[in-house]
């Protein structure tokens, strides 16, 4: 993520896609909304067995949702030129409140409708279904929710737009839909949030749009929850996407949190978990090391990077600009920089926690 944030050493493929498609640093926030939906499960599971209550839950459950979305709104509106915030400017959305909202929803839905435990010694014909069965009333609450998005995204009349476009508009499709950006999920967050939205999408560039668009929307977290919830099977996003960037039913796309995307990135996030188990909990061939160190402290590191980015010791402005090696290692370096904070503080035990 860093890596990422930081230029990506300027190479193409650590970029986000423009628009459909799917890129290296698409994986990233999909992933870390998957491991949020199982440490919901691990803690609150914790809690129970030490005798917490569901109103004490709640309210641990509200203060770190409201305070991650606080941090996320403050940080990504802050100006050396206007201070902290300035309304005319200020951008609502972003990848801390989705997270903060994703998880309170994820919250929520193993509060109302908590685990059941069956003994182990009882067998039943649908125990290998046992993570559905057993949690029936959750997969009805998402498939519900899925159902909500897929009824905006593609019945929702836009003003002058096609129903069901989720294209990039701008120049694309022939220029016939220029004002028509995100289609209904950009229409939404226009319509509620007006000026107060991401200016510089990834497709300003390619597609020459005129519409502001936010790729952390109101609608995309919608399956922002259903990607924190489980992912989805991997051929389901192989059968709607047709396995092509732009032919498939519902083409995978990051800005919209597409169901393809999200069900693409559900199966990568399922087969990387299992990848991790046998190496680490399993053969034990590995300690997590040195991901373990900036993951203590994910909070302290995703902020202060976005934050000190700009500033040296973590960049300068480049001499060799035609080329990508200075690129490369001041991506790296900067990345490095964090690796060494992080591994610090692990050292003094430090971690901030909300």
């Amino acid at each position: 993520m860093v890596f990422v944030n930081y230029g990506g050493g300027r190479y193409w493929f650590f970029q986000h896609a423009p628009w459909n498609g799917l890129m290296v640093a698409d994986f990233v926030m999909p992933w870390f909304v998957f491991i949020i939906g199982t440490s919901v499960v691990l803690a609150f599971s914790s809690f129970r067995r030490k005798g917490a209550t569901s109103l004490q839950l709640l309210r641990k459950l509200t203060w770190r949702s409201a305070v991650l979305i606080l941090i996320g709104f403050c940080f990504i509106n802050y100006s050396l030129r206007d201070g902290l915030l300035s309304w005319s400017w200020a951008r609502v959305p972003g990848v801390l409140q989705r997270l903060g909202f994703t998880y309170l929803i994820l919250g929520l839905i193993q509060i109302v409708f908590p685990e059941r435990n069956v003994p182990q010694e009882e067998h039943h014909w649908w125990r290998p279904l046992q993570d559905v069965v057993l949690y029936w009333p959750q997969w009805v609450f998402i498939i519900l929710l899925e159902a909500v998005w897929l009824c905006v995204t593609f019945l929702l009349p836009v003003p002058g737009c096609p129903t069901g476009y989720v294209g990039a508009g701008g120049i694309g499709d022939g220029g016939l839909y220029q004002n028509c950006t995100g289609g209904a999920a950009g229409y939404i967050d226009r319509w509620l949030l007006g000026d107060n939205i991401y200016r510089y999408p990834t497709c300003k560039e390619l597609y020459r749009t005129t519409q502001p668009f936010d790729p952390e929307g109101v609608l995309g977290t919608i399956n922002s929850v259903v990607m924190g919830f489980a992912g989805m099977q991997g051929i389901v996003a192989a059968v709607l996407s047709k396995c092509t960037r732009d032919q498939g039913f519902i083409p995978v796309n990051k800005n919209l949190w597409s169901l393809s995307y999200v069900t693409c990135m559900g199966s990568s996030s399922f087969l990387l978990l299992a990848l991790m188990y046998i190496l680490i909990d399993i053969k034990g061939w590995w300690a997590g090391q040195p991901f373990i160190f900036p993951g203590m402290n994910s909070i302290f590191v995703y902020v202060g990077h976005s934050l000190l980015g700009a500033y040296f010791p973590f960049s300068w402005e480049m001499k060799f600009t035609g080329d990508h090696w200075e690129a490369l290692f001041q991506s790296l370096w900067g990345t490095s920089l964090w690796l060494c904070i992080a591994y610090q503080l692990y050292r003094k035990s430090f971690f901030l926690k909300i």
